[in-house]
């Protein structure tokens, strides 16, 4: 318990500082090469903070557990945009002032729809389960979703209020900078994931809700740190950015990957049907919460993002724990944290 609970505390740490770093380096660079945060937010910063998702799922599937790959995609994403969203807001609120987090139209839009359009696909396919031939459609479907969201023209100097530097940019050292936090941020996640399982494991709760829930929140713990830093700093975009970027990710990228490595059916049938629900119906009416007034009124939106997150916890609990999630996450999870040094080379 003591060991877990080290890994638990420092994996925290460790992502907090990276992902602080990250925001940092990312936003600077996309300054100073002229490319929109938002591009930065949705691709290289929403491919790294769902490292972990694509790590655990994909072990999980080549492990012969489709149920633990597709409980840790429907639970990240539902944390992305009621837990991760509605916190991030609340911190807005009391860093930036103002009324609301303000994002731009063309965000909403072009990022919104595609993150809602991939929620919506991973919805349809994943009710028999995952087969190869679906992990090729969602791998497709990615590549359209992509090439989507950079088809875009780049932003102007009117960006460099978001910087919060005088001194002239060294790109080099902002790469160096993005770089380490990223990897800061993954390995932070997996060292946070292996300790609360373990805790989890060691006081008995039960593998559904460590599927479903405890390692969703785990692996949703760089986007949490991720926003937090972005809306304390007042960077709406690369915020929302992320959250989209990612659940984009989860449902299209990490989804093929437990497809194509581990294809199978669903024992669970939660997974496929009141849990998939649940997060289609939160993917679209965070996208028309924010569509409706260009961002978040912080307080109380966020404060009911907060509600809808613990609300919906207990429905995307399994219900057949055993049966669904076997053999038990924890090994997953720590064969996840094991491999992390690949992972992260290949980021």
């Amino acid at each position: 318990m003591a060991l877990a609970a080290v890994l638990l505390a420092g994996g925290l740490l460790v992502l907090a500082v990276g992902a602080d770093q990250l925001v940092i380096g990312a936003s600077r660079l996309a300054f100073a090469r002229g490319i929109s945060p938002i591009v930065i937010g949705a691709l290289v910063i929403g491919f790294g903070t769902s490292a972990p998702e694509m790590l655990v799922s994909g072990l999980a599937a080549a492990d012969g557990n489709v149920d633990l790959g597709v409980g840790n995609i429907v639970g990240s994403n539902v944390a992305n945009l009621s837990l991760v969203l509605g916190f991030s807001a609340l911190v807005a609120a009391v860093a930036v002032g103002g009324r609301y987090i303000r994002v731009a139209n063309s965000t909403l839009w072009r990022e919104g729809v595609v993150s809602v359009a991939a929620a919506g696909l991973f919805w349809v396919l994943v009710q028999d389960g995952l087969e190869r031939w679906e992990g090729v459609v969602l791998l497709v479907a990615f590549v359209v979703a992509m090439t989507a969201i950079l088809w875009r023209p780049a932003y102007d100097g009117s960006a460099a209020d978001i910087v919060h530097t005088d001194k002239p940019i060294s790109q080099p050292a902002e790469l160096v900078r993005t770089v380490l936090g990223l990897a800061a941020t993954v390995v932070g996640a997996q060292l946070a994931v292996t300790g609360a399982v373990d805790i989890a494991q060691e006081v008995g709760l039960g593998s559904g809700f460590v599927g479903l829930s405890l390692v969703a929140f785990g692996t949703s713990l760089p986007e949490l740190i991720t926003g937090v830093q972005a809306a304390r700093r007042g960077e709406a975009d690369l915020l929302v950015g992320n959250i989209l970027g990612s659940n984009t990710f989860n449902s299209l990228l990490v989804s093929a990957v437990v497809a194509l490595v581990g294809p199978g059916p669903l024992v669970d049938g939660n997974l496929s049907g009141l849990a998939v629900w649940i997060m289609m119906g939160i993917s679209v009416a965070a996208w028309l919460f924010m569509f409706r007034g260009d961002g978040l009124e912080r307080w109380w939106e966020g404060a009911l993002l907060l509600a809808v997150y613990l609300v919906s916890l207990p429905f995307l609990i399994s219900d057949h724990e055993e049966e669904a999630l076997d053999p038990a996450p924890a090994v997953v999870v720590e064969q996840a944290a094991g491999a992390g040094g690949s992972g992260l080379d290949s980021t």
